[in-house]
């Protein structure tokens, strides 16, 4: 019985495409058939990270976000311990050169280089955290409204020094305007960060999170129970900005993917 149902999970795992949130390039996402939902959920992971899995009709279908560092070709998914490949297209990213006038924003001192590693572990137990509840789906509203940026992946070069790329979404929208919770969710994080300025970090189940930096205020409190749609801060200039607006992220199995996939165009 187990290995007929290794078997056919083997067999769905290489269906084709569900949705238009299927995009498997760097920086995007794939997703996967992963096997009759009559079947207990299955255990999936990538990159020796827990996948976020939900049930789609009578499917398992495994959320599997791909890093912007992959490179084009096969890559490996597990399903109960069963290899899948999954194929990773070719994505071409643009470059973004930025002037930044305070230079501790380019060349942080020993002081801030201690500051920004204290905050990166904070950042990152948010972004790797896996909290096991059901997830019905993974859409979502628009935080604020505005003119949405296509900088997620670019290439960014500060004052001519090249640095990481983008990793979020930049929505125009001026100081103080509200921004909602895009699904419900738990708060996991807040601060106010060197790079990020003000931060709020949302945990919407089984490595699903939504970042939101450069606030003027955080209106929610770590460990707070979000509704879509509540507030849960207002867009500023805080951090490492050339003004007012929302750098929105969103992330899966603990990497960065183009929030644009989520949202409705």
């Amino acid at each position: 019985m187990i290995r007929t149902a290794l078997l056919l999970l083997v067999v769905c795992s290489v269906s084709a495409a569900w949705a238009s949130e299927d995009s498997r390039r760097p920086g995007g996402v794939a997703i996967i058939d992963v096997g009759s939902a009559a079947l207990a959920m299955p255990a999936v992971r990538f990159n020796d990270r827990p996948v976020l899995v939900m049930r789609d009709a009578d499917r398992w279908k495994a959320v599997v976000g791909i890093p912007l560092d992959t490179r084009p070709g096969p890559v490996t998914v597990t399903a109960n311990g069963v290899d899948v490949k999954v194929s990773v297209n070719e994505h071409a990213y643009a470059e973004q050169r930025l002037t930044v006038t305070n230079q501790s924003y380019v060349t942080p001192d020993q002081a801030q280089l201690d500051r920004i590693g204290r905050e990166r572990k904070i950042i990152d137990g948010a972004l790797n955290n896996f909290r096991e509840v059901p997830v019905t789906g993974i859409d979502l509203e628009a935080p604020v409204d505005g003119p949405r940026s296509s900088s997620f992946g670019k290439r960014r070069f500060f004052n001519d020094q090249p640095r990481a790329p983008h990793k979020g979404m930049d929505i125009s929208a001026n100081q103080g305007v509200p921004i909602k919770a895009p699904r419900d969710g738990v708060v996991t994080a807040t601060g106010d960060y060197f790079f990020n300025g003000n931060t709020v970090l949302v945990d919407h189940g089984q490595g699903y999170v939504t970042m939101y930096c450069h606030l003027s205020e955080i209106s929610a409190e770590e460990g707070q129970e979000v509704t879509a749609g509540e507030t849960i801060g207002t867009v500023g200039a805080t951090g490492r900005v050339t003004g007012p607006h929302l750098h929105f992220g969103t992330y899966l199995n603990g990497t960065a993917v183009d929030p644009a996939i989520f949202l409705d165009p």
